[in-house]
Order: structure tokens, then C-alpha cells, then sequence
């Protein structure tokens, strides 16, 4: 049970250090017209970090002060506490335990780990693919393949399988995606329904793997464990059998002829 006042105590905490203002949904709001523009991510990152840094100096004074803990005039103090935001671990003290702990961030050192994980995936996918061994493997899966349904269930069920076998989402999503790029070329559909298999199999499940790195930080951060919290998970379950519905019915299925490629 949450105590009472727990929302309240949270709140005060977060209001003592940060200044709560409107200003603060410039950010958010500009990142999510640019998603709906289509704007590319490299320029659409970048605007949205820009105006993240600059809503910070115009509504959070004392924060930026605190982060760049030094002795310095504002003008510098913004740079710094820019910079450190947006590269390494900062933290900020609110008397809150739980508090501390969620606004504590790791910038781009933050992400390192996952940065990793995602070359290793590319770098192990790129080997096998250039040994041929990938060939030889794909060849072996859609042996005996005779249908879309069947090619996406076959795709369906590696994803799976690398979630479970290889215990990493991003392995499970661009091994898979290398293996079974040319096969649905093969069968004149268009990428975003390999796009689309990876994701339903490949990213939701593997919070249902316990000893997925998806698994394992989630059951961390919300401090319940993966099998406990797997029942519950409906979407996860759903999602990859919503692709083979899908396959199934032949609905929505996009094929090459008719986006033009």
C-alpha cells in the first residue's frame, strides 16, 4: 500500500529544487511536431536537445547552478551544466530517497552499455552474414516456406528465440532483420513488414525473458520480478500473435508494388 501523502511528499520534493513552469513543454511539444512532420532524427535530436538545454537556463536557474557545481559566472555555469546533462551521470538532491533515485540521469555515458550491446549486434550479425553462415541458417528456417504467413511466422519465432537464446533485445531484433531481409524481398513485401514482425516479436518479449537485459532492468527499476509481472504484460503476449493474425488475414500486409519501390 502506498502511504497517504506519498504523491504529496514527492511532489514538494520535486518543487523544492525545480521550478514546475509551462515553458518546460516547449521541448516535448517541438520533439513530438517534428515526429509528426517527419523530420529526420539527426536534426530532430538535435533541436530537441538544444531547446531542452535552453528551457533548462531560462526556467531553472538554480538547477543549472547546482549541476555545474562550481564557482562560476551564469553564462558558464549554463555551458557546463549543459554539457554534463547532456554527457554524464547528474544528480540532484531533493531530501526524497525515491525522488534522488529518479532523477538521477547518465546522459550519453548513460548509454554506453547500450551503445555496446547494439555494435556487438551489428558487428556479430555482419560476421555471420559475411561467412555466409547466415545464409546457410536462413536457408535452413524457411526451408519448406511456401507462404507470407509462414515466413513471418518463422521470423516471428527466431526473434523469439534470439530473446531467449542470445538474452538481448537488440541481438534479437537486427540478426533476425539481416537473416530474413532478402526473403521477404523474395516475396515482393515491402521492408516495413519485416520492420513491423521485428518489433511485435523482437522488442515486446523480451521483458518476459527474466535473464533478457530487458528483463532484468525492468524487474531492477520496478523492483517486482519478471515472472511475476509477465502474466500481466497483455501487450507483450499479444503483440506477436496479432502479427501472425495478421499474416494470417493477409491484412494490412504492404507489398513492393504498391509503395512504388
Amino acid at each position: 500500500m502506498v502511504e497517504a501523502g506519498f504523491a504529496d511528499g514527492f511532489g514538494d520534493a520535486v518543487r523544492g529544487v525545480f521550478n514546475i513552469h509551462p515553458g518546460l513543454f516547449i521541448a516535448p511539444i517541438a520533439v513530438l511536431v517534428m515526429i509528426a512532420r517527419k523530420v529526420p532524427a539527426a536534426p530532430a535530436l538535435f533541436i530537441g536537445v538544444l531547446l531542452g538545454a535552453l528551457t533548462a537556463v531560462i526556467f531553472q536557474p538554480d538547477v543549472i547552478k547546482m549541476v555545474a557545481g562550481e564557482d562560476l559566472s551564469f553564462a558558464a555555469a549554463a555551458y557546463v551544466a549543459s554539457m554534463k546533462a547532456m554527457a554524464v551521470d547528474t544528480a540532484y538532491v531533493t531530501n526524497n530517497v525515491l525522488a534522488d533515485n529518479l532523477l538521477k540521469a547518465g546522459g550519453m555515458n548513460g548509454m554506453m552499455n547500450t551503445i555496446w550491446l547494439i555494435i556487438c549486434a551489428m558487428t556479430f550479425g555482419a560476421v555471420l552474414q559475411a561467412a555466409g553462415m547466415l545464409k546457410r541458417i536462413t536457408a535452413a528456417l524457411i526451408s519448406g516456406v511456401n507462404s507470407v504467413f509462414g515466413l513471418i511466422g518463422r521470423t516471428v519465432g527466431t526473434c523469439i528465440a534470439f530473446n531467449i537464446l542470445a538474452s538481448d533485445q537488440y541481438i534479437a531484433i537486427v540478426v533476425p532483420g539481416k537473416m530474413f531481409k532478402d526473403a521477404f524481398d523474395e516475396e515482393g513485401l515491402a521492408p516495413e513488414n519485416l520492420s513491423r514482425t521485428l518489433e511485435d516479436a523482437g522488442t515486446v518479449t523480451s521483458v518476459l525473458i527474466p535473464w533478457n537485459t530487458c528483463g532484468v532492468a525492468q524487474s531492477g527499476i520496478l523492483g517486482v520480478a519478471t515472472l511475476a509481472y509477465a502474466p500481466y504484460c497483455i501487450f507483450n503476449w499479444v503483440s506477436p500473435l496479432m502479427s501472425l493474425l495478421v499474416a494470417g488475414l493477409g491484412y494490412k500486409l504492404k507489398y513492393k508494388d504498391d509503395a512504388g519501390q
